[in-house]
Formats: structure tokens, C-alpha cells, sequence
């Protein structure tokens, strides 16, 4: 029988506006997929310690505003060292005013697109699912 793990992470849909134009971040991950920052809960932090910890890490951005209201979960399990990892991870939303992005080793490059092109550009359902329920959550606080 398989050995089962459970993992949990944690992560950031991350925007920035300025004017009409809202873009989000997107990290192209060694994999070859593009995804948002995310990444492991260390000790006892909560999700969001761990998720505003790992955009430091993986951007060096630290300007962030969480917005209300939006705390997404997703789950899914891949094969790992000859096991099942099943893995969750709850996504918050933040905006930030600073675009400079210094990517981690753990990253090929970023890219701020706007809503469609970022939508295009996802490499997972998951996270394409959360990007939309992020842009009508935004849509609904300002209409």
C-alpha cells in the first residue's frame, strides 16, 4: 500500500491597481506551470503568517493590504518519492503598490498581466478558479 502524506500551504493572489489597470502576479515555477506565490506552513504560524511569509520569500514583497472577505481553500494530491501527497492550500487576497518583484531561487520568473492574459497564462484549473473568484470578489467591493 501507498504511503499517504498531507501537506498544507498557504498563498497569496496578489494585485496591484493603478488607474482603471488591475494586474496580478503570477510566479512561472521550475515545473514549467505558472501559479501564485505559495508554499509550506512552518511550526505553529497561522495561514495567513505563512502566506504573507512565503510572498516575502518568493518576491521580496512586503507592502501588502489582505483584503476581506476572501479566504479560498483548495485541495489536490500528486505522487511524490513513490507516495500520495494530498495537499491543501488556503489562498488570500492582497494588493500591493510595489510591482519591483525579486523572484526566489524556487522561481523561473514573474509577470504582473492583467485579468484575461493572466487567466490564459494559468496553468491549473485550481488557479484559475481562484483568480476569477478573486476578480469578482474585487468587482463586487468596487463596481
Amino acid at each position: 500500500m501507498e504511503q499517504v502524506r498531507r501537506e498544507f500551504s498557504a498563498g497569496i493572489v496578489l494585485f496591484t491597481e493603478n488607474g482603471e489597470q488591475r494586474k496580478y502576479l503570477l510566479l512561472h515555477y521550475p515545473g514549467g506551470h505558472f501559479d501564485f506565490p505559495k508554499g509550506h506552513l512552518e511550526g505553529d504560524e497561522t495561514e495567513k503568517e505563512a502566506a504573507t511569509r512565503e510572498l516575502e520569500e518568493e518576491t521580496g514583497i512586503t507592502h501588502l493590504e489582505l483584503i476581506d472577505g476572501y479566504c479560498e481553500k483548495i485541495k489536490y494530491q500528486f505522487r511524490h518519492q513513490g507516495g500520495i501527497i494530498q495537499k491543501g492550500v488556503t489562498f488570500f487576497l492582497g494588493k500591493t503598490s510595489k510591482e519591483e518583484v525579486t523572484i526566489s531561487h524556487e522561481h523561473q520568473a514573474s509577470m504582473w498581466l492583467p485579468y484575461k492574459e493572466a487567466h490564459r497564462k494559468l496553468t491549473f484549473e485550481t488557479a484559475k478558479n481562484l483568480l476569477e473568484k478573486a476578480e469578482n470578489h474585487l468587482n463586487r467591493q468596487n463596481p
